[in-house]
C-alpha cells in the first residue's frame, strides 16, 4: 500500500448507471452517479445529481474510519510538518483567527470542534478569547495549547456542552472527515447562543480547481474525506438546521495555492501521489523515499510556482470559485 496520501484515484466512465444511496443530507436525493474509484477501497465516491454533493459510497464503519488515522497522520509533539513549513503555517493560521473572530470581545467563547494539534487554539488564546476545543483522538490533541479546555469525545455531541454556550463554533477543515455532517450542525445549533454563528471552511468540490484536477485533485484526499461539498450543498445543509449562510470567503493563502501545484503534480506519469505533500511533512512517502534529485525538483517546482498559482487563486476566489471555501451561518 502506498503512503497515507498515496493511494491511487481513477475517474470512473460517465455513462456508469446511478446507484442507490441513503437520503442526500443536503437534498434528500436517494440516487448518485459513481464518479471516482480509489486503490485498495470497495467504496467509490459517488455525486449527487441535486447539490452535487460527493460522498463515499459505502461509508465506511466508524472503526475503519478511525483506521484512516494512524498516528502519523497527526505528526509528532503538536507539530506535522518540517519546520520550514510549521512555522509559516502557524503564522497563516493565527491571521486566519484575526479575521474569524475580529468582531468577538475579549472573553468569548469559541470552540474548535476537530482542534487536532491546536493551531486555531492558540490563536484563540492570545486574542483573550475562552478558547474551546473538541477532538476525537487523544494523540491528535498532545500538543493543544494547555490555555485551551480540549474535551475527547468521539462526536460533538458525546462532548455534552451546555445549552447556547458559545458565541462561535469552527469547524475548520473537519466538516469534510464527518461521518455525519448534519447531525454535527444540528449540534451546533444546540450550543450556539442565539444570534451566534458557525464558521465552516471545507474543499470546494465545485471549485474551478476540482473540475479542472478531476481524480487528481490534492484536496480528494481518499479515504479520509468522506463527504465533497459544493457550495450549493453546504448551504442547503446550514439552511435545513437552522444557520442560514450570511457570508462566504473563497480565497486561503494555506490551501489554495498549494492545492493547484499538488494537483498538476498528481497529473504526471509516474510520480506518486501527493508526493510534495508527503516531503514536506516528512520527507517523502514511508518505505520509498524519493530520490535526491526527485526531491530536490519537487521543492524548486513549488518554490518558482508559488507566485503564479497565488495569482491564480486570487483569480479564482473573485470569481467565488476558489479550491477552498469559508461559509458564516448564524444561528436563528
Amino acid at each position: 500500500m502506498p503512503g497515507l496520501y498515496g493511494r491511487r484515484v481513477w475517474s470512473l466512465p460517465p455513462d456508469l448507471p446511478e446507484v442507490d444511496v441513503p437520503p442526500c443530507p443536503a437534498c434528500d436525493a436517494r440516487r448518485a452517479r459513481p464518479a471516482f474509484a480509489i486503490e485498495g477501497l470497495e467504496a467509490r465516491i459517488v455525486v449527487c445529481p441535486g447539490c452535487g454533493l460527493g460522498r463515499m459510497h459505502p461509508m465506511p464503519t466508524e472503526e475503519e474510519v478511525r483506521a484512516f488515522y494512524p498516528a502519523e497522520y497527526y505528526g509528532e509533539e503538536g507539530r506535522k510538518f518540517v519546520p520550514i513549513i510549521e512555522a509559516p503555517l502557524r503564522l497563516v493560521g493565527a491571521r486566519h483567527v484575526r479575521f474569524l473572530v475580529r468582531d468577538l470581545p475579549r472573553g468569548a467563547r469559541v470552540l474548535d470542534v476537530g482542534c487536532g494539534r491546536g493551531v486555531l487554539l492558540s490563536a484563540l488564546a492570545d486574542r483573550g478569547l475562552e478558547a474551546h476545543g473538541v477532538e476525537l483522538s487523544e494523540a491528535a490533541a498532545r500538543g493543544a495549547d494547555p490555555r485551551a479546555e480540549v474535551r475527547i469525545a468521539p462526536t460533538l455531541a458525546e462532548a455534552g456542552y451546555p445549552d447556547a454556550f458559545f458565541d462561535r463554533v469552527i469547524i475548520w477543515h473537519v466538516f469534510e472527515h464527518l461521518r455525519d455532517p448534519r447531525a454535527t450542525l444540528a449540534e451546533v445549533r444546540r450550543v450556539l447562543r442565539p444570534g451566534g454563528e458557525v464558521v465552516v471552511s471545507v474543499p470546494n468540490f465545485s471549485s474551478a480547481q476540482a473540475r479542472w484536477a478531476g481524480a487528481a485533485w490534492f484536496h480528494l484526499d481518499p479515504p479520509r474525506h468522506l463527504w465533497h461539498f459544493t457550495l450549493d450543498a453546504l448551504r442547503r445543509l446550514l439552511e435545513r438546521e437552522g444557520l442560514p449562510l450570511v457570508a462566504e470567503h473563497h480565497f486561503s493563502l494555506r490551501q489554495n495555492p498549494f492545492g493547484w501545484v499538488q494537483s498538476a503534480l498528481n497529473r504526471v506519469p509516474g510520480l506518486p501521489r501527493n508526493a510534495l505533500y508527503e516531503l514536506l511533512q516528512t520527507g517523502g512517502p514511508p518505505g520509498a523515499p524519493l530520490p535526491l534529485p526527485q526531491r530536490l525538483a519537487l521543492r524548486a517546482v513549488w518554490l518558482a510556482a508559488l507566485g503564479p498559482v497565488v495569482g491564480l487563486s486570487v483569480v479564482e476566489a473573485a470569481l467565488r470559485s476558489g479550491a477552498t471555501v469559508c461559509v458564516v451561518g448564524r444561528a436563528r
